[in-house]
């Protein structure tokens, strides 16, 4: 009996991907032969394509061949022209809708989590220090370090202080257009769930990005603000800082995890370093996961605009109504717009990483990408940084970039995420805990302390993409209720935040 080699997605695919090195001259099965060696991931032809034919995977054109291409040659980015993306006009909306009640069903329908007077409910228990500039970020970070050595011990049920930077603040035109996207994220921020309520802000003093901007006016007190330009050198404004803390922690040390409804949880959805397998193993099976959610009642965000931008139709066709479709349609624009502005398209999006990986162009990625929001109906679509308003799967534009579609999701209030790589990455978020799935087996056996949970099985026939999302779904669950630690949590591997801002620096 023939060893599968490779796996074909649709059955229009005229391509399929190597499930491990071919080395040129094998045979793969009658008819068909390896004429140069395929590197794991990578696209085999599985017929004659002419100069100018289409390429196909995932039955959707990924691009053009650039010249004749032979059955059993390596297909790589080098020999595809990149297709038109497709038009946000007129798309079709609500063609295909899944009930609800269609979904996969979930085995569990609570978590115990931290009950909040608004919005959803935190995973974690934090006391959250925002600073309005980054002037400030030096300060805060030693502040901290010291409250976390001299103050945190005596609170048990606190578990732990983050220090919320950022490059944002001042330098900034202020009043720019696109400026209410960088000052929208902070101040969601200093609302995340997982600080339960208690505002802390910390400014210079002569900054732009003012209290007035990110905060109600009832909000802006000495109990909740602290301004360093205040305070006569070092040891007083250090001794504010950390007084101001004790108070915020003695009100958080009284919280404690409930069992509550699903719908109490907000989750994001990410992926980064993909390859090939990605949009075969870990990202279908979080999208099983995220389809679990919803059938539950949670609150699913998937995010990334250029790595959807080639599939908006397909989403389009998910959206529940036109309202939606026209806000999916709006984001798009704006983001075709902000590239070509930048001399750039959306194909300046794969990276060095993802090529190695098989993925020939952001075509290819997009289908991929797509995946990890399962099969739900999209209810609501939001700009980066707004925080949602309905229950169900949300699609939140942000960019694609790792660094900065997490912090956009945190300041749309995501409790915790579900990143999926295929090339691995140390990618991790102190203010919610970060789930990392990888795409093949072989990336788990290789960082085998830093993947939470490898989908390789699903790609290769040994489990199901039911059996690898049931799986996910379950870590979601024991995460966000505090009885799991992913290993980013574990080793404190925690990046910067990097919030959007699209608007001028002066």
């Amino acid at each position: 009996m023939d060893v599968c080699r490779y796996i074909k997605i649709h059955e229009r695919d005229n391509v399929a991907i190597a499930i491990q090195d071919i080395a040129a001259g094998t045979r793969i099965e009658d008819g068909l032969t390896a004429n140069q060696d395929i590197p794991q991931a990578h696209k085999i032809a599985l017929c004659d394509i002419p100069q100018n034919g289409e390429v196909i995977r995932y039955g959707v054109v990924l691009g053009y061949a650039k010249d004749d291409i032979r059955k059993g040659d390596w297909i790589n980015e080098h020999m595809l022209l990149l297709p038109e993306s497709p038009s946000v006009e007129n798309m079709e909306y609500g063609t295909n809708i899944v009930p609800i009640d269609k979904l996969p069903v979930p085995p569990r329908t609570t978590w115990m989590g931290y009950r909040n007077a608004q919005g959803p409910a935190g995973t974690k228990n934090l006391l959250g220090i925002v600073t309005t500039v980054q002037c400030a970020a030096g300060v805060l970070k030693a502040a901290v370090e010291r409250i976390k050595k001299e103050l945190l011990p005596k609170y048990e049920y606190v578990d732990g202080v983050v220090a919320v930077t950022h490059p944002y603040g001042c330098g900034v035109a202020i009043n720019a257009p696109m400026a209410h996207i960088p000052i929208r994220a902070v101040a969601n921020l200093i609302r995340h769930p997982n600080f339960g309520g208690e505002m802390m802000v910390v400014g210079l003093g002569c900054e732009k990005l003012t209290y007035d901007r990110v905060l109600q006016e009832e909000d802006i007190t000495p109990e909740n603000v602290l301004t360093l330009q205040d305070y006569p050198g070092h040891d007083a404004m250090m001794q504010a800082i950390l007084d101001m803390a004790e108070k915020k922690l003695q009100k958080l040390n009284q919280r404690r995890r409930e069992e509550l409804p699903l719908s109490e949880l907000l989750i994001g959805m990410q992926c980064g370093g993909s390859d090939a397998f990605s949009g075969i193993s870990a990202n279908p099976s979080a999208g099983y996961a995220a389809d679990m959610l919803v059938r539950g009642g949670a609150t699913v965000m998937f995010s990334e605009v250029t790595e959807v931008r080639d599939g908006v139709p397909m989403l389009a066709a998910r959206c529940v109504d036109a309202h939606t479709r026209d806000r999916l349609a709006e984001e798009m624009r704006w983001y075709d717009n902000y590239l070509a502005e930048g001399g750039v398209d959306r194909d300046a999006n794969p990276t060095p990483g993802n090529k190695k990986g098989g993925l020939a162009n952001i075509v290819e990625k997009a289908m991929g990408s797509i995946a990890k929001s399962g099969t739900s109906p999209i209810v609501e679509v939001l700009s980066p940084a707004q925080k949602p308003s309905k229950h169900g799967l949300i699609f939140a534009a942000t960019p694609a970039s790792d660094i900065v579609c997490g912090p956009s999701q945190l300041a749309s209030g995501i409790g915790l995420q579900v990143f999926m790589t295929g090339r691995g990455t140390p990618y991790g978020l102190e203010i919610s805990p970060v789930i990392k799935v990888c795409s093949r087996n072989e990336m788990k056996d290789h960082w085998f302390d830093m993947i939470d949970i490898s989908a390789g099985d699903a790609a290769c026939g040994k489990k199901t993409i039911a059996d690898v999302g049931t799986e996910i779904f379950h870590m979601i669950l024991d995460t966000a209720s505090g009885l799991k630690k992913p290993y980013s949590d574990q080793y404190g591997f925690h990046n910067d935040m990097c919030i959007f801002n699209p608007a001028p620096i002066t």
